[in-house]
């Protein structure tokens, strides 16, 4: 090799950074594969950096001009797989049963959905004993100035709205802490007790049901949490051109309503946990009414045989037999088996968005072999990618940001908790070359970066996210920057600090 084939690629290398002026991003394979120096039990794959071992390092190699710049800070994105959840004691309280559903309203402003019952078990599993008499006290609890009872659970309060009789559906709980609740009573009635997912807008909570039962997703808009008094009933928002509804619903940052719903139109769901390979996908400008359907959010479909087959739906007849007057339904038979998934449940960080549903895998059959799935994708308009499971048992999750950080909420006996999607630890300096000799000779002090969430005000699924960033604007001007990462998996579950991307941006 001589000189001028060494010289080229550097020229071009350089020249291409200048053209970009004000930054220097590593983002695809060959990017990283061309700006990695040294390294030590560090990958480069699918265009991400990922530690081979519990602590892994690099060292960029030097990036230099042709004039002096200053730098004026750098960021690092993670994988947006978001694995690492650690399971945590039931969320709520032992009153909740069936599937679980929140709402977050902002800091210290967390509620939680579910049927109402006392003295049996809040979650799946076992028959509940019979419990002591108990004579409830008036108490106080810190957040609340309102009357409360004490309950014969100690993180449980009753509110006026408690008291109301129990129609038979969903009721309402309330916290500050996401420790203690407040029970405030029913939100919907025995006919609307399918409920599968809320949103929040402009003060008034949207409670969605399906009527009958894993059918045609139906609204309640509620003014008053508090009351013990069902909202509004606003009829079918939804009328679902498939079987299966159990829907998830996320308003995007424009305002609209999407839907995520099971469609069980390739698929004998009654075999299949009543879940499906495919999840369809509609929008809405409203949530009430006039939603367009667009392309699946879901989809791992095997090869169509051009069969149909039947089956029987328990409740459809016996619910609605003006609008069902039969049970049966048809679906397309697939083949091989097809893994399934359903009860769908969103979120939104920073613009990445997560779907977590029943994952109930091929080649098993019982609530025993299933886990919550987990999905995401950069947009609502694109598929949605498989990236792993947790848990064990039938889940219908649910999950929302409180308190600083994630909760998975299912109805089984272990729920799930997460800092968020960011992996630590991610320590970084950098570097500058002042006298263009092809050396740094100034580095920074290695500082700890990581990202951070907050709440979106006026949406209760979108979450802000500032970036792992560092500022370095106390560096002096140079001729060459260099970076250096140490990673260390702090976490006892599957996740790794995997890096995507790194931008180290320029003063203009």
């Amino acid at each position: 090799m001589n000189t001028h084939t060494l010289i080229l690629p550097l020229l071009a290398f350089t020249a291409s950074l200048v053209s970009a002026n004000e930054s220097w991003t590593i983002d695809s394979q060959s990017e990283w594969e061309q700006a990695i120096g040294s390294h030590s039990q560090l990958e480069l794959k699918d265009g991400m950096a990922a530690p081979t071992g519990k602590v892994a390092s690099f060292q960029t190699k030097l990036k230099r001009f042709s004039e002096k710049r200053s730098a004026d800070s750098i960021t690092l994105a993670q994988s947006s797989v978001w694995l690492n959840w650690e399971p945590v004691k039931n969320i709520g309280t032992n009153s909740m049963q069936d599937a679980p559903v929140f709402l977050s309203l902002g800091p210290d402003n967390y509620w939680m959905f579910a049927r109402y019952s006392q003295g049996q078990p809040a979650k799946k599993g076992k028959q509940a004993a019979a419990l002591p008499a108990f004579t409830p006290a008036a108490v106080t609890l810190e957040g609340f100035d309102i009357p409360l009872l004490s309950t014969r659970y100690p993180n449980e309060f009753t509110a006026p709205g408690g008291l109301k009789e129990n129609l038979g559906g969903y009721h309402a709980w309330q916290s500050r802490d996401m420790e203690n609740w407040v029970h405030h009573g029913p939100i919907t009635e025995k006919f609307s007790k399918w409920m599968t997912t809320a949103e929040f807008v402009d003060g008034k909570a949207y409670f969605y049901y399906d009527f009958p039962n894993d059918q045609d997703p139906h609204l309640y808009i509620d003014e008053d949490l508090t009351d013990g008094v069902p909202g509004q009933n606003m009829g079918m928002a939804f009328k679902d051109p498939s079987h299966g509804s159990d829907c998830a619903f996320i308003r995007d940052l424009d305002g609209n309503f999407h839907i995520i719903y099971e469609d069980w139109t390739p698929i004998n769901a009654r075999t299949h946990a009543w879940d499906s390979p495919l999840a369809g996908h509609a929008v809405s400008a409203d949530g009430l009414k006039d939603f367009q359907i667009l392309a699946p959010a879901v989809d791992h479909r095997t090869t169509a045989t051009g069969e149909i087959g039947t089956y029987n739906h328990p409740h459809w007849k016996a619910e609605d037999p003006k609008n069902y007057p039969t049970s049966i339904a048809e679906y397309e038979i697939h083949a091989p088996e097809q893994n399934a998934y359903g009860d769908w449940a969103s979120i939104c960080i920073g613009g990445q968005y997560y779907l977590f549903s029943d994952f109930d895998p091929a080649g098993h059959s019982g609530s025993a072999s299933m886990s919550v799935a987990m999905f995401t994708s950069s947009s609502l308009d694109q598929p949605f990618t498989f990236f792993g499971n947790i848990g064990k048992g039938h889940p219908d999750p649910d999950v929302c940001f409180a308190e600083g950080r994630f909760y998975l909420a299912t109805q089984q006996n272990s729920d799930f908790s997460s800092p968020g999607p960011w992996v630590e630890s991610v320590e970084l300096r950098v570097g500058v070359d002042t006298d263009n000799d092809a050396e740094v000779d100034q580095w920074t002090d290695w500082q700890v970066v990581k990202e951070s969430y907050d709440y979106t005000p006026g949406f209760a699924k979108q979450i802000q996210k500032t970036a792992a960033a560092m500022d370095l604007s106390a560096l002096p001007a140079g001729y060459g920057f260099q970076f250096e990462v140490k990673m260390t998996d702090t976490t006892a579950n599957d996740s790794k600090p995997i890096l995507d991307k790194a931008v180290l941006s320029f003063s203009k």
